[in-house]
């Protein structure tokens, strides 16, 4: 593509990481941000602009693409906080499933036809079958899955109505940092398990808690499927790709195919910092499935890709580069 590319959220965890690949691929890249939970600082390339401002501004969205005439977009502004989205339902339905219908609508306007969509695994609910293929049925658990699920449907009818062509990408369990330390996972509140146990281990937090031990699993706790966030990076391009090269609407999960269990996310905190991890282990957590675990092998048939990163140290290697780093796993505030 050599008309530039719009990347929604392209200041938080993921979008960050993805901006700094197309960058370095030499896509000309314009980042919208409303810098809620992105950080300006994540932004470290210096040909790509950042815009400050929200998704559901049309005015602004019309603006943009008028400018710059996209050829693409990438979809990652959205809120991600399960429990949040139970106890504030219309926070997320509005954020995550209404304000992107400005977005379409412009981009039909505007004649552009490629969307690229971070959807999540949280849109299958609980798991039919382990490992999870695309297939499976999708009946979410909680307001987050369902905004995800629902913005999946309605790309699937503009794919038909207008043929606005998109591929969603269904996330496992995003890890890892960008492995020079440069960029990393900056969440507030910080609710994903590795930087949690990362956390444990600098003191940032007293322990880290363990929901479970007596699942029928190998060693009694949740099973979940990590995948570096510099492969997920590789999979918004590759879907990119897709898309240019005419390829047809998709949803494809992104994850490993590999397995592991909280307790061995410890131990391997543990190996790689040469620390020990305060722990405090309590009974289950509602609504977390024993094992949640990809079958990642469409993604590889259809896109061409397959996660670089399969050993869980690797994942944490990175994200003790960025904690144990200059930046000490925080922006500057």
């Amino acid at each position: 593509m050599t008309a530039p590319v719009l990347v929604t959220g392209g200041a938080g965890y993921i979008g960050s990481h993805t901006v700094r690949l197309l960058a370095s691929r030499g896509y000309k890249v314009v980042v919208l941000d409303n810098l809620v939970f992105g950080h300006k600082e994540a932004i470290v390339d210096d040909g790509v602009e950042l815009v400050v401002g929200d998704v559901g501004d049309r005015a602004l969205i019309t603006r943009l693409f008028d400018q710059h005439g996209f050829a693409a977009v990438i979809h990652f502004a959205a809120y991600a906080y399960v429990g949040e989205s139970v106890t504030n339902p219309l926070k997320y339905y509005r954020n995550n499933t209404a304000e992107p219908l400005n977005l379409l609508e412009v981009m039909q306007e505007k004649g552009c036809k490629n969307f690229v969509f971070s959807s999540t695994c949280a849109t299958y609910g609980v798991p039919e079958t382990i490992p999870i293929v695309e297939s499976n049925r999708q009946d979410p658990i909680n307001p987050y899955g369902r905004s995800k699920l629902m913005l999946e449907q309605v790309l699937k009818d503009c794919d038909h109505a207008y043929g606005l062509r998109s591929v969603s990408l269904r996330y496992f369990n995003a890890s890892g940092c960008s492995e020079d330390g440069v960029i990393g996972e900056d969440h507030n509140p910080e609710t994903h398990l590795i930087p949690r146990v990362l956390m444990a281990v600098t003191g940032e937090v007293s322990h880290v808690d363990v929901f479970g031990t007596d699942y029928p699993t190998p060693d009694g706790t949740c099973i979940r499927d990590y995948i570096h966030v510099n492969d997920l990076a590789e999979a918004h391009l590759k879907a990119l790709e897709h898309l240019a090269a005419g390829g047809n609407t998709i949803q494809a999960n992104l994850g490993t195919g590999v397995g592991v269990s909280v307790k061995e996310i410890i131990s391997a905190v543990e190996e790689v910092t040469g620390r020990t991890v305060p722990v405090k282990y309590g009974p289950r957590r509602e609504g977390d499935p024993p094992q949640l675990l990809a079958d990642p092998s469409y993604s590889k048939q259809v896109l061409g890709w397959e996660a670089k990163h399969k050993d869980v140290r690797d994942m944490v290697r990175s994200a003790w580069a960025w904690v144990d780093g200059p930046r000490k796993g925080h922006y500057p505030a």
